[in-house]
């Protein structure tokens, strides 16, 4: 694999126009990974998705070179009807449309020249995969005082031809003070085995509101791997909601820096495995001075053979007086061959907080479906209205009203 890796580089810098520096940071990261390689289960924070293991048992002769020479054709039957939205569409990691017809043209600026270049410390092997293979990316400004009329929903998708390749792809975001903005991704996977690794990076400066949704609904045999890094000044927002169901295996990892007072994340998250799929998120909260707040809530309904993980860190540094954080992972396991594995982590250096953590796993209460069965609803009918109710619970924490109906009637859930 490490040599495949080397050709394939070596080809993307032949056939792009990237600058001395892109090259040489391309350059700097393709060894960072190649001294790392995948993840596995030595690291901690992979300790219960190998994903080395994974990609080896899974993807045959991976293959890191795609050839963006022509462009791809888009189909428009992926798109969300009944819900006015602005487009962001990749096809195979390339973006081939952006369509912001919703917005005043001088209040988003979507910048397609942009330096390569993270920020993030403690950089993982799969970042840098990213940076040395991504083959263009954007960086999308929401200027000052604006909030975004309509979501962008960002649409993700992969034709049947692709197979056994790794595609990467990142978005930077900017969001000016007091601007708001609502992302909703959506995967819409026609291929079959292959390593999808994505990075955003998030910029919130002060008084910003953020609402990220991600849903991955569409049954497929893919891998992926999706980070988003969140830098928050002072009294942002973030919301970042996750649908995680699809794919054969995902990952989402979030990394959010509570850098300035008042700030505030919240994380909600929805499992809904079958068919032996692995999942996982894991989330890093850094409450870095005081006044800030997180909450998280993860609720998971696992049937036969499927593995769902949830690490969610809260970090409160010493200067980081009067946090709150807050997080809790609930588990239903219709199957006793189902594993729900939760590792939550509270590491506090400061003295004047209010910081919590829970996990629940257990199978449904078949006391409360006899009881619904004596108000008329035999056994299935009982057994999805108890998990309607349970998953009902978290899409409730969505804030937009549009997208949580539409979220809704994707899931099939019903007040």
């Amino acid at each position: 694999m490490e040599e495949q890796l080397k050709i394939d580089f070596d080809k993307i810098i032949k056939n792009s126009n990237y600058s001395e520096n892109d090259i040489k940071f391309k350059k700097n990261n393709l060894n960072k990974f190649l001294s790392s390689g995948f993840p596995n289960k030595k690291l901690e924070n992979w300790k219960f998705s190998d994903l080395n293991y994974i990609i080896n048992k899974n993807i045959e002769n991976l293959s890191f070179y795609n050839d963006y020479s022509s462009p791809n054709k888009l189909d428009p039957s992926i798109y969300i009807e009944g819900l006015e939205h602005n487009k962001i569409v990749f096809i195979n990691g390339r973006i081939e449309k952006i369509d912001f017809k919703y917005e005043e043209k001088d209040k988003i600026e979507i910048l397609d020249k942009v330096e390569l270049k993270t920020n993030i410390k403690d950089i993982n092997s799969l970042v840098s995969l990213n940076n040395a293979l991504v083959n263009k990316y954007y960086k999308i400004v929401v200027k000052k005082n604006y909030t975004t009329k309509k979501p962008i929903i960002i649409y993700h998708t992969t034709d049947k031809k692709i197979k056994s390749k790794n595609i990467n792809l990142r978005l930077d975001f900017e969001l000016e003070p007091n601007s708001s903005l609502k992302i909703v991704d959506v995967f819409n996977d026609l291929s079959e085995k292959n390593f999808i690794n994505i990075f955003y990076n998030f910029e919130l400066n002060q008084d910003s509101i953020l609402k990220n949704y991600k849903i991955d609904q569409l049954e497929n045999n893919n891998i992926k791997y999706s980070f988003n890094n969140i830098e928050q000044a002072h009294n942002s927002v973030s919301e970042t909601f996750i649908l995680s169901s699809g794919s054969n295996f995902i990952k989402n990892e979030i990394n959010c820096n509570l850098n300035e007072k008042y700030s505030s994340a919240f994380i909600n998250g929805i499992f809904s495995l079958n068919k032996q799929k692995h999942h996982e998120i894991k989330t890093n909260i850094n409450h870095l001075t005081e006044n800030t707040k997180s909450y998280q809530l993860i609720k998971s309904v696992l049937e036969k053979d499927t593995k769902a993980v949830y690490q969610g860190k809260i970090f409160v540094n010493s200067k980081a007086q009067k946090t709150d954080g807050y997080q809790l992972s609930k588990s239903i396991l219709l199957s006793e061959t189902a594993e729900f594995n939760a590792k939550p982590e509270l590491e506090i250096y400061a003295d004047d907080v209010k910081c919590s953590h829970g996990s629940a796993s257990g199978s449904l209460n078949e006391d409360s479906i006899f009881y619904l069965m004596t108000r008329g609803l035999n056994y299935k009918e009982g057994k999805e209205l108890l998990i309607n109710g349970f998953l009902l619970d978290v899409v409730e924490k969505i804030t937009d009203y549009e997208i949580k109906n539409l979220i809704k009637t994707m899931i099939g859930l019903k007040e």
